[in-house]
């Protein structure tokens, strides 16, 4: 009886402790980091969209393992109550999230004002953080995972707790040290070094097969960090609009043909974040794009990314066709399986114009994918106990929806590869998609919209991604920043060459339409395509105007998605022909050179967008305070930042490279790149 007393006097005890916990600030829930006294468990959420459960992996030592990983955060005394906690998730869910520490305050993009700190840069960072795990942006906000079905930024949230006390604590002359979600720790370093470098699942190459994360993740040693998601750089759908929005309208521009009265396909609500019928919808087309998780598909029509949502296929073909025949603009979430529309549509003879596949097929078999056959519930149910057979069904339906493309291309539609791992995972699966005359680099029968479109419209002479938020959290501020890109892109514009005049008006179109497109989805971000040039005298721009005080501090940043940031053979370097499109010597040379050029925060991450093992990702961040140091590190490190890509890209004998690179060295003498001679093809 005596231990029962004791044991409810340590009770009403801990609950006091806790209860004067939850009485404390925002910012000194921050500064406290992992709480002394642990907070009560959290009840699981089931209207929350949670990540599906990840297949059992780990044997029965590996499983202790991962619960000695997990409690290395906590003091010993919290151990005995966090070990059943702790396996009962990891047994449920295939992970330990630490869903108890979750914090009680709302996770949105602060002003950077609320942030507590000793540095601007780190309260920067921190606002760029709880943006990722915003539930208006986040895929699965109580995992932690942004976008991409996999896409973390921590792997549990005693990581999330201590990263932001540390960058809380942080001075100008300290680094933050992360270790695929977990923070390493603060490192002496100085003013001009990076406040916070990041690295993602960057594992030994021959231990990178997609079952190789599934175990490491669930020791909790490793992460897939996507892009943008695991390096604090991601802006909600907004990034993912502008780029599908170029390419629908490139698309179109290929097979001339108006995007009134066309029609584009395709599918995804989920780790595109409901980009698609959004970018359809500013192109200016009919959009089918086919979800079959109901919850984020009325997510997106709630948010407003779809205009409609329809269950029954028998109901989609005549509402496409009145769409068609009445040339409307709108965007229609079909609630089901994609292959369901294209062998439908196929059957009814109804035109696609443009096509393609923007799920996750990077994560094929945890989520990224569902078979046609089942429902969602079903999916999920045999993704976790039975994934063998999952696999298989999964190949099964890639078959079919390759052989129903395969249809509608013979009729005509343009189909593209959105750099998914969509023909990759395809041509694993045994589908029809290999190329009849293969060469190198165009093994596969359709292109990937970077070989076709993205990358000699855009890549090839450095217009990429450029991104911005505005830490002040006003959205004032970003109509006052649009204004400001707007200015700068239309007299840059008046002595542009023709090569890249297309893509000057493009983007000035969309900042025009930005504000009315109501693409802001979290913190006051905004994205266009942008050169070198064009990235350096916007900031430089944005700087002045934060000098002035018309403004406040301006976070910049990218996708990882862009000229140089990248090596991934079957995207963003999928129209290098060399030989080279294997090699990432590039995304390695871009972090480096970033890192000691200006950058605030650098990260590189094994994965993006086409999967882990199959890319390596670098990005940065820079916050812009309007000091001339500022306006020095903004012009060294976006130079480089652009101009690594294009002589890598010009090396490769690519004509709009080559042509991008010998401008670059005219306006900066400093600048000597190795250009390649061009050999007579009749003399080989």
């Amino acid at each position: 009886m005596d231990m029962i007393k004791k044991q409810e006097q340590s009770n009403q005890r801990t609950n006091k402790q806790f209860n004067e916990s939850t009485k404390m600030t925002f910012q000194e829930q921050i500064l406290q980091g992992i709480p002394n006294v642990l907070p009560n468990p959290k009840p699981y959420e089931p209207e929350i969209n949670h990540a599906p459960k990840r297949k059992e992996i780990l044997s029965d030592e590996e499983k202790k393992l991962a619960l000695k990983n997990a409690l290395r955060y906590f003091k010993p005394e919290h151990h005995a109550t966090l070990i059943p906690e702790f396996k009962e998730e990891l047994e449920s869910y295939g992970r330990i999230y630490m869903y108890r520490l979750r914090p009680d305050y709302k996770m949105y993009a602060r002003p950077i004002s609320e942030y507590p700190g000793k540095c601007e840069q780190a309260k920067a960072i921190m606002l760029m953080i709880q943006n990722n795990l915003d539930y208006a942006v986040a895929q699965h906000p109580h995992e932690l995972i942004t976008y991409g079905g996999n896409g973390a930024v921590f792997q549990n949230w005693a990581q999330y707790l201590l990263t932001m006390k540390y960058l809380a604590e942080m001075t100008e002359e300290q680094t933050l040290v992360m270790y695929s979600g977990h923070p390493m720790g603060l490192f002496p370093s100085h003013k001009e070094a990076p406040r916070v470098v990041v690295t993602n699942g960057m594992v030994i190459p021959n231990y990178s097969k997609p079952d190789d994360w599934e175990k490491m993740n669930a020791l909790g040693v490793s992460q897939y960090g996507q892009m943008t998601a695991g390096s604090y750089m991601y802006i909600g759908p907004q990034g993912i609009v502008h780029g599908t929005t170029i390419t629908v309208l490139n698309g179109f521009r290929k097979i001339k043909k108006n995007p009134k009265g066309g029609l584009f396909v395709t599918s995804g609500l989920g780790g595109m974040s409901g980009a698609q019928p959004k970018a359809g919808n500013i192109a200016g087309c009919v959009t089918v794009c086919a979800e079959v998780n109901p919850k984020i598909t009325h997510i997106r029509h709630s948010q407003g990314w779809i205009n409609e949502v329809i269950e029954n296929i028998d109901e989609l073909v005549p509402r496409v066709k009145k769409a068609l025949d009445n040339k409307e603009t709108v965007s229609i979430a079909y609630l089901g399986n994609v292959v369901d529309v294209w062998e439908r549509f196929d059957q009814e003879n109804l035109h696609i114009d443009l096509g393609s596949d923007q799920t996750s097929l990077h994560n094929p078999w945890a989520g990224g994918y569902y078979p046609i056959g089942y429902t969602f519930e079903e999916s999920n149910d045999l993704m976790a106990n039975n994934p063998d057979k999952f696999k298989e069904e999964v190949q099964k339906t890639l078959r079919r929806h390759a052989a129903a493309i395969n249809k509608h291309t013979a009729k005509g539609t343009y189909f593209f590869d959105y750099g998914n791992a969509f023909l990759l995972e395809s041509s694993r699966a045994g589908a029809d998609v290999m190329n009849e005359h293969p060469t190198l680099g165009r093994e596969f029968k359709y292109p990937s919209y970077v070989q076709d479109i993205m990358g000699p419209m855009c890549f090839d002479y450095g217009f990429g991604p450029f991104r911005w938020v505005c830490a002040s959290g006003n959205p004032d501020d970003l109509a006052k920043t649009d204004k400001i890109a707007c200015d700068v892109l239309e007299e840059m514009m008046k002595n542009s060459p023709e090569e890249i005049q297309q893509q000057m008006a493009d983007n000035i179109q969309w900042i025009k339409g930005a504000q009315e497109n109501k693409l802001v989805v979290g913190s006051q971000a905004r994205i266009l395509y942008a050169d070198a040039e064009g990235r350096i005298k916007i900031a430089a721009a944005f700087n002045q105007a934060i000098a002035r005080g018309e403004i406040g501090y301006v976070i910049l940043g990218r996708d990882h998605h862009d000229v140089s940031g990248t090596d991934s053979p079957y995207r963003e370097t999928s129209n290098i022909y060399d030989g080279s499109r294997f090699t990432a010597d590039m995304a390695i040379h871009n972090v480096i050179g970033d890192s000691f050029r200006g950058a605030t925060w650098v990260s590189i991450h094994n994965g993006g967008g086409v999967g882990w093992g199959e890319v390596i990702n670098g990005g940065f961040g820079m916050v812009l305070d309007g000091t001339k140091e500022a306006s020095r590190r903004l012009e060294s490190m976006l130079f480089w930042d652009v101009n690594n890509g294009i002589s890598r890209r010009s090396w490769a004998r690519n004509e709009g490279a080559i042509f991008a690179i010998k401008r670059a060295m005219e306006t900066q003498p400093l600048l000597k790149v190795t250009i390649p001679n061009i050999v007579d093809e009749d003399l080989l």
